[in-house]
């Protein structure tokens, strides 16, 4: 299974604001969600989600500033070349302002006001628990329409 990686930018503490990319193109266009994509071969987990988010939003992060929460599966039965393991970090230090790039609009989001209806079908069950601290790790098998989720499996993430 492919693997991928997924970096949300927050502002407070506990979480106030959140940094969402509409994607413009490729994999989950029209849908907002954090910054992220394919692991290059010879590259860590987490040299890749520095690298997407700098490549994305024009953000610069350190692998220090990287904090690990969550890891998830996703299965696409009708579409398998989708399935993938996400690996989700947030990131509380950074350097520079977010930019629009070929891939990504960014957009800051008060924690309350997440467009949950413009983002993938799963997200509403595991961000709102990242966000509020917790690791978490799932498993989501979608529906033939590639959109609903079918069924779903979350768990605290192992230390």
């Amino acid at each position: 299974m492919q693997e991928a990686t997924l970096v949300f930018l927050v502002r407070g503490d506990p979480p106030a604001e959140i940094l969402l990319g509409w994607k413009k193109n490729g994999f989950g266009s029209s849908k907002y969600n954090g910054f992220g994509g394919k692991i290059e071969i010879n590259e860590t987990i987490q040299a890749a989600a520095v690298r997407e988010l700098r490549e994305e939003a024009g953000i610069d992060a350190a692998i220090a500033d990287l904090t690990r929460v969550a890891r998830l599966e996703f299965y696409f039965p009708a579409k398998p070349e989708w399935n993938q393991v996400v690996h989700v970090f947030i990131v509380r230090r950074w350097r520079g302002e977010p930019v629009e790039t070929r891939e990504m609009k960014p957009l800051w989001c008060r924690i309350d006001a997440i467009p949950f209806d413009r983002m993938w079908a799963d997200d509403a069950d595991w961000l709102p628990r990242i966000l509020s601290g917790e690791r978490v790790e799932a498993t989501f098998t979608f529906k033939a329409d590639n959109e609903t989720v079918d069924t779903m499996s979350l768990r605290d993430l192992p230390a």
